[in-house]
């Protein structure tokens, strides 16, 4: 098979998206979850009459009829029983968010009265029902506060504890595995030799999926053949997606494609049109996905943002969190015929633009950038020369 271009391999991998299931969680787990039921209020919102000010409350009738002081009954704080009037001359001192009493239908703040030997005396001109938040205002009982295939934010989770719902339905998760390769590769906690590297790859990936709530497994392997199929075979069987990283080039020891085959693994594809990320693999077994991404760090990382999490908010039905759009700052020269996906630090000029500089790196190898940029910006392959003001879709990382 063929190289393809970025545009076909991304129809082939979402072509892929598909549906995990629900499931019911507390809702102090959900956070960044994606909601699978509509939130309905238990009850009218607000569920009584209440002030929005701390003052006094009349019936305006009495005033109607030219009363300017009240004495006052009582006080009432929010969350005690609501005090009713009975005589045109009285009022009730109210604090905000109490329940008004349907004897009452209007408030006056502090500031616009005094008060004096347990009287009170308004002192501006009022109208009927002012500084009232009246009951089902917001919403009445049985309406949806909060639609279906969102992703939970803390507004949700405070909506929710609000109408009493402790357990939410949530999409599921995929089950996921994040398998690392090569000799070369050491622990984070080992001094490595001069010819070896720390492994970051697998965790880079795992940080970015807690973002979406998943809590991935990490391996390595070396490049031993049988070692390598001896893992996926068992990963295949035990997790939903597989996210590889090494292993996918053309060396001598970069065995997964021929050990995947081995497997019974369908290759969707292998090598796209594009820099960094070229040898990019893709296949699946009975609806179990294998994305085997090139080694080098930045190629991992365009490479997840590019494809994978794309992937991802398609099979849990959420709104894509790219590409967006920004405006390029500076000229980029590129003499091959590849979609370059260059590293990009962004900003939002006076005009409300996104816009795009780009960073000098040298090569997918160099990661040390990543920390400084935000996003790839996507240069299409038609095009060799790309000029200062011009639009390119971008795939956020950090901004």
């Amino acid at each position: 098979m063929e190289m393809i271009t970025v545009q076909q391999a991304e129809n082939i991998i979402l072509s892929q998206a598909q549906d995990f299931g629900k499931e019911f969680i507390h809702y102090d787990s959900a956070l960044g979850r994606v909601l699978a039921e509509d939130l309905k209020a238990d009850r009218d919102l607000p569920p009584f009459d209440r002030p929005t000010v701390d003052g006094i409350a009349i019936s305006y009738h009495a005033y109607e009829k030219g009363i300017r002081s009240f004495k006052i009954k009582a006080v009432q704080s929010a969350g005690e029983p609501s005090v009713s009037i009975h005589s045109a001359e009285d009022c009730i001192e109210i604090m905000t968010g109490a329940a008004l009493d349907s004897s009452a239908d209007t408030v006056i703040r502090y500031e616009d009265i005094s008060i004096d030997h347990g009287t009170a005396h308004i002192n501006i001109d009022i109208k009927q029902g002012q500084n009232i938040h009246l009951k089902a205002k917001d919403k009445k009982e049985g309406e949806i506060l909060v639609k279906a295939g969102q992703i939970i934010s803390p507004a949700i989770i405070g909506i929710a504890s609000s109408i009493g719902k402790t357990t939410l339905f949530v999409k599921k998760l995929p089950k996921i595995a994040i398998i690392s390769t090569g000799d070369e590769m050491v622990s984070a906690e080992s001094v490595p030799t001069p010819f070896q590297l720390r492994r970051s790859n697998g965790v880079s990936i795992q940080s970015v999926l807690k973002k979406y709530g998943i809590q991935a497994d990490t391996l390595h392997v070396n490049d031993h053949y049988e070692e390598i199929k001896k893992e996926l075979a068992r990963c295949i069987e035990e997790y939903d997606v597989l996210l590889l990283s090494g292993g996918v080039s053309m060396g001598k020891f970069d065995y997964l494609p021929e050990v995947c085959r081995e497997l019974g693994i369908e290759k969707r594809f292998h090598k796209i049109k594009q820099r960094p990320g070229k040898p990019f693999w893709f296949g699946s077994k009975d609806q179990k996905l294998v994305f085997a991404f090139p080694g080098n760090p930045v190629s991992v990382f365009m490479c997840l943002h590019r494809y994978f999490i794309p992937w991802l908010e398609k099979s849990l039905e959420t709104p894509p969190t790219s590409p967006l759009f920004a405006v390029l700052q500076d000229d980029i020269d590129f003499p091959f015929g590849l979609q370059y996906f260059a590293q990009v630090k962004l900003n939002i000029n006076s005009s409300g633009q996104l816009t795009a500089e780009s960073v000098h790196t040298n090569g997918s190898g160099d990661f040390s950038h990543l920390a400084e940029t935000d996003a790839f910006i996507e240069l299409p392959l038609e095009q060799n020369h790309f000029k200062k003001g011009e639009v390119y879709p971008i795939w956020k990382y950090n901004f």
